[in-house]
């Protein structure tokens, strides 16, 4: 393996060597295999989790997850790690400066490891290294998408398919997404709701205006469908261009070809008063779902979401989200009908509130813990 990571050593300007680099564990578990788990005993109360997650940006929703995951793990008595796996040497920032205090340590690889009774994958670029981690007694696997759809076909939609493969019980974000692993690669899966911050989200006494829409606009990942957005919303400006439009959750500037406030990356109380002002939100999954709808329909904001099986099964296939079809003038029609129609927008609003008032992140924590103990009883 030194000589492996020697003819790895990234030079000036080399951007092919240090995605070699950001795979080494896929070679090191083909040639190592699993590292034995330790033996089997009766879990207590208070398990060690360890999560090893990826690199992280501002702004990542999956790793938010992740943050309020282990702190209702920690409320519930558990003992939580998180390890950073980067191997490429890219994350400068702090993880609890962007998602918040933990009780437990962040570490920046695995220098420091000692074993865990249960260690959890959080991401499919991790799921080889923690394959290989010594000292645990069971392990699992966080899954929030169905990553293969994050790329085209390439050796990483591969390795991406195949983590799903490898024994591991996956505890999977939604039903929708626990029941395609089960179903296309035979998996062991159990699930949970993503959660909602209240003291966050929730209703206000801001005035909300009927002339506002709000688009999160997050061209870092593909799965949000910014092009179909920007479509829908330039066909919407076309039809009544009085509508104030705004885009927020990407940082860099986006060429518009209509008017519009970009608002960037925003914290948990800016974005609560957006969500208090706007009249409509859009919000795009072509994959799993995320957890902005239900921030906004905390907020009492109606929001359109493109009609997939996903979103079907998160929010009822006749519940509080208006569905849009995956083309412009479908996706600016929703948002049309809900600025038409006042009654609509109360319903849904109220049907919003209603449905993710019991989805909190104690009740999340309580299924993940559900699912660590189903990965140690079925090791």
């Amino acid at each position: 393996m030194k000589r492996l990571a020697r003819r790895l050593t990234p030079r000036a300007g080399a951007r092919s060597v240090t995605t070699l680099a950001e795979h080494e564990a896929v070679v090191r578990l083909r040639r190592e295999g699993p590292a034995p788990l330790e033996p089997a005993s009766e879990p207590g109360s208070c398990l060690r989790v360890a999560f090893v997650i990826p690199p992280f940006r501002r702004g990542s929703g999956g790793h938010a997850t992740i943050a309020n995951l282990v702190r209702g793990l920690e409320a519930r008595g558990h003992s939580c790690s998180l390890w950073l796996y980067d191997p490429a040497h890219a994350i400068v920032a702090s993880f609890e400066e962007f998602f918040g205090p933990l009780q437990g340590p962040v570490h920046t690889g695995f220098d420091a490891w000692t074993g865990a009774d249960v260690a959890v994958s959080t991401g499919w670029q991790t799921v080889h290294r923690t394959l290989l981690l010594p000292g645990c007694v069971a392990r699992a696997y966080l899954v929030q998408d169905h990553e293969p759809e994050f790329f085209p076909t390439s050796a990483e939609r591969r390795w991406a398919e195949e983590t799903y493969r490898l024994g591991l019980h996956h505890i999977a974000a939604g039903t929708w997404l626990a029941e395609l692993l089960a179903e296309r690669y035979g998996a062991s899966a159990s699930s949970f709701d993503l959660g909602v911050d209240a003291e966050a989200y929730g209703p206000r006494d801001a005035r909300r205006r009927e002339d506002f829409v709000v688009f999160y606009a997050r061209a870092a990942t593909p799965r949000r469908a910014l092009p179909l957005g920007l479509l829908a919303l330039a066909e919407l400006h076309e039809r009544r261009p009085d509508v104030e439009l705004a885009l927020f959750g990407e940082p860099q500037e986006i060429a518009l070809s209509f008017p519009a406030r970009q608002l960037g990356v925003l914290d948990h109380g800016r974005l609560a008063r957006l969500y208090a002002e706007a009249t409509v939100g859009v919000v795009l999954s072509m994959t799993n779902h995320s957890l902005i709808p239900q921030e906004m329909l905390a907020s009492g904001l109606p929001c359109v979401e493109l009609d997939t099986p996903s979103a079907r099964a998160a929010f009822g296939a006749d519940g509080p989200v208006e569905f849009a079809p995956r083309d412009p003038f479908g996706l600016a029609g929703a948002i049309e009908r809900l600025l038409d129609d006042a009654e609509l927008r109360a319903r849904r609003s109220a049907e919003g509130q209603s449905l993710v008032a019991g989805r909190t992140w104690t009740h999340a924590a309580e299924q993940v813990e559900h699912g660590l103990r189903e990965a140690l009883h079925g090791r």
